[in-house]
């Protein structure tokens, strides 16, 4: 069974092969992605272009920039999400340490569980099978 049908959740992460593979493991388990997205501008452009979020999956590294702008965006528009790091959860910043942080590397359950876990306080029983 599919844990996320017909779900939009949008990919923030500038290392190609790591996004294409959280694309897959998000589209076999039913989701529509939106990405993934390699840069804070590209991600706020994606999100404010009017395309309904059910979640995301946050690179808190863009390479020379961190995605805390984007998650401020998100966290003002009610859509829950993950940060994903390979460093220190000290990195977030204060306003966002409720979050959930998975380090990298992660196991796709653990990936799956939180992101399911997160959207589950927003979403309808009847869109959501997590």
């Amino acid at each position: 069974m599919n844990r996320l049908p017909d779900l939009h959740v949008m990919v923030v992460e500038d290392e190609a092969l790591i996004g294409l593979e959280l694309e897959s493991l998000l589209r076999d388990e039913g989701a529509t992605v939106i990405g993934p997205i390699g840069s804070v501008r590209a991600a706020l452009a994606s999100f404010n272009g009017g395309r309904a979020l059910d979640g995301a999956l946050l690179d808190i590294n863009l390479g020379e920039e961190k995605v805390f702008p984007v998650a401020d965006a998100l966290a003002e528009a009610h859509v829950p999400f993950v940060f994903l790091t390979g460093h220190s959860n000290e990195m977030v910043p204060s306003r966002h340490r409720g979050r959930p942080v998975i380090r990298k590397p992660y196991l796709p359950s653990t990936l799956l569980d939180a992101l399911c876990s997160a959207m589950a306080q927003r979403l309808p029983a009847d869109r959501f099978l997590g």
